[in-house]
């Protein structure tokens, strides 16, 4: 009988250990600025001679600076430091709408500049013909040194590869949407579901303190859910965890751009509440009509909105009664419909869960931001390249 000797794992080289040893002074000023030197000694573990050397590297690379000194507990006033909110700047895309947005951003999450372009009904390599035109408006001629592009996309992402296996909205399958804009711009570049990137904006720079288990459910042009496990993305084995807008409870109902019937998308999606009420109320034919009419109270159109809220809390009941999390956020354009949607979805979904689950569980809006897509995809290129970011 042959025998094979276990495959060891390489040790790390110098480069490897110092890299690792810079993120993790790196996040200890993100996740705590300002620190002094020996602050960051005790929190990272590292001795104090590792430390400056690490500390001087960065200073000179433009990633962290020194604020002024701190109170001194004896001797000479430390000096303080930060992550410099410019040391990098960031691209970040939402590709998840009826218009593509993005924004330059600093490493502190703060939007420098953003853009927006109408989608027009563009699909195939003309929505891709508008990724490099939104890219190309933003970067400008600006000399600033770029990270990367975090980009978020509607569908299945593989986020290893950067590629789209599949997105209904846009008629993208297996595209390499991550290479080709990397190659383009020939900086790193980052892929992501737009409600996986949702729940890592709202983890990464919203939430205070970070919750290990969280839910975000972004409703828009889709439904679809962004899961947080134990302080990390959870995107399934196929990176689909979240595509819940795409199940059909009774295999009945409306065509769905996906090639099936009755998908929870095409009932409770922004897209589908103003195409239902059209059919009681002509003069609406966009979502800023519809949210209008819904406010001012017009009967018809708050009896549709009301039932789909109340079909999309049923959805959430389901998550929730599966992975027990205690945090569900809701985001998105939706938000707009404000406290009256969102009591709906709450009562509907507590009443569809054990009740012990179901006292234990808050549901309520996310940030508002319209931006929150742009600020996820940003947050997954730092996490990846700088290792800030994401709890752990």
């Amino acid at each position: 009988m042959r025998h094979t000797s276990p495959v060891l794992p390489e040790k790390a080289t110098h480069h490897q250990t110092r890299t690792f040893n810079q993120q993790l002074v790196l996040r200890a000023l993100h996740d705590d600025s300002p620190l002094s030197r020996a602050d960051l000694a005790r929190l990272t573990g590292l001795t104090r001679t590792s430390v400056s050397d690490l500390v001087g590297s960065l200073i000179d690379d433009g990633l962290i600076e020194e604020v002024g000194r701190g109170r001194s507990s004896g001797g000479k006033s430390p000096i303080l430091l930060r992550v410099a909110p410019e040391g990098r700047l960031l691209i970040g895309l939402d590709l998840a709408d009826s218009q593509f947005s993005g924004a330059v951003v600093n490493l502190r999450g703060d939007i420098l500049r953003s853009v927006r372009l109408a989608l027009e009904g563009r699909d195939g390599d003309a929505a891709v013909e508008l990724v490099y035109q939104l890219v190309d408006a933003l970067r400008g001629d600006d000399p600033s040194p770029l990270l990367g592009i975090g980009i978020g996309a509607p569908g299945v992402i593989d986020t290893r590869t950067g590629t789209v296996r599949w997105s209904v909205n846009l008629e993208w399958a297996d595209l390499p949407l991550g290479p080709l804009v990397e190659s383009r711009y020939g900086v790193p570049v980052v892929v992501a579901n737009d409600s996986h990137a949702a729940a890592l904006a709202e983890l990464t720079f919203y939430r205070r303190p970070r919750p290990n288990n969280l839910i975000v459910i972004k409703v828009g042009r889709g439904v679809g859910a962004g899961v947080i496990v134990n302080g990390q993305l959870f995107q399934g084995d196929g990176y689909g965890a979240g595509e819940f807008g795409h199940v059909s409870p009774s295999h009945e109902g409306a065509a769905c751009r996906c090639g099936r019937e009755g998908c929870l998308e095409t009932r409770t999606s922004m897209r589908a509440l103003v195409d239902a009420a059209r059919t009681v109320e002509p003069t609406i034919t966009d979502e800023t009509a519809l949210v209008a009419a819904f406010l001012a109270g017009v009967g018809a159109v708050r009896q549709l909105v009301l039932e789909a809220a109340r079909e999309l809390g049923s959805a959430v009941g389901w998550l929730i009664g599966v992975l027990n999390v205690r945090h569900v956020l809701l985001v998105g354009p939706v938000a707009a419909l404000g406290e009256d949607w969102l009591d709906e979805v709450r009562r509907s979904a507590l009443a569809s869960v054990l009740g012990l689950l179901a006292r234990d569980t808050e549901i309520e809006f996310g940030h508002v931001h319209d931006d929150v897509v742009v600020l996820g995809a940003s947050a997954l290129l730092m996490e990846q390249q700088l290792g800030l970011g994401l709890a752990r």
